[in-house]
């Protein structure tokens, strides 16, 4: 795979997984992260090239693709994201603002940079890491639900703009994952995470072989799509089956509290 690949939140979780199996597989990985020790650190453990990024930046942002583009830039993956969880009532302003700035502005602004390079080549693709939770509102993550749902439409009118001049707009949406996001949570009753490196695996195929959404696990999406057709009474039934009205509502704060200093520094 002799491609150039920029990633942003690769420091750690799916970021890091993703740099890593693209690198095995041959690309040239340049990986970015607002955390200047950690993306050091990441760096030297993959044995690529890091630069410290902000992604609510257009300065910042526009900077660490200008380095990452050595002969041109063949994919961006916007990976960088943060999950606040709680009551919608008891999420501060600043949080919101925060959330939808790097979850969302910050896709947006990735891929409004990385187009600029692309299009006038003719090739590229675009990768944005979205989520189930775009999908499945659920009590206790309003925010993040919200600017997930954002990135899937937000992709999918891209895609669909540029389509026909030889660039590629994609979405991810992993499931619950098993990264910082959701410490101190508890899984789904009868669900099994899935591990960063599934995500990685995604992405690596989707690289390979560019389509306009994919879902880990992939059995997942024609599930929700069959949900969506349920009617609201049986969806909150199936909701409390699983303990998906709960989950981000009765967490343990303590393990969790490192993630939340972290997210809003």
């Amino acid at each position: 795979m002799s491609k150039v690949i920029a990633i942003t939140g690769a420091a750690r979780g799916i970021g890091f997984a993703t740099a890593r199996a693209l690198k095995a597989k041959g690309a040239t990985v340049v990986i970015g992260d607002i955390d200047e020790e950690a993306a050091k650190e990441a760096g030297d453990r993959l044995g690529v090239q890091a630069f410290t990024v902000d992604v609510t930046s257009r300065e910042s942002f526009e900077a660490f693709l200008g380095k990452a583009e050595t002969g041109g830039l063949d994919v961006l993956v916007n990976n960088a994201g943060i999950m606040p969880i709680g009551p919608v009532t008891a999420e501060s302003d600043a949080d919101a603002r925060r959330c939808m700035d790097i979850n969302v502005h910050g896709v947006m602004l990735g891929t409004k940079l990385a187009l600029d390079r692309m299009l006038p080549r003719g090739h590229g693709h675009v990768i944005n890491i979205a989520s189930i939770a775009g999908v499945l509102p659920t009590p206790g993550l309003a925010l993040y639900n919200a600017s997930k749902a954002a990135v899937i439409a937000f992709t999918e009118a891209t895609r669909l703009e540029v389509q026909e001049r030889g660039v590629h707009v994609s979405a991810v949406l992993p499931t619950f994952t098993n990264t910082d996001l959701i410490a101190g949570t508890r899984s789904p009753k009868g669900q099994k995470n899935a591990e960063p490196e599934d995500i990685a695996a995604a992405v690596v195929a989707l690289v390979g072989r560019p389509r306009a959404q994919v879902t880990v696990p992939a059995k997942l999406a024609a599930q929700i799509r069959l949900g969506g057709l349920f009617p609201d009474r049986l969806k909150q039934a199936i909701a409390r089956r699983y303990g998906l009205d709960k989950i981000f509502l009765e967490y343990d704060t303590d393990a969790r509290k490192s993630y939340d200093a972290r997210i809003r520094t």
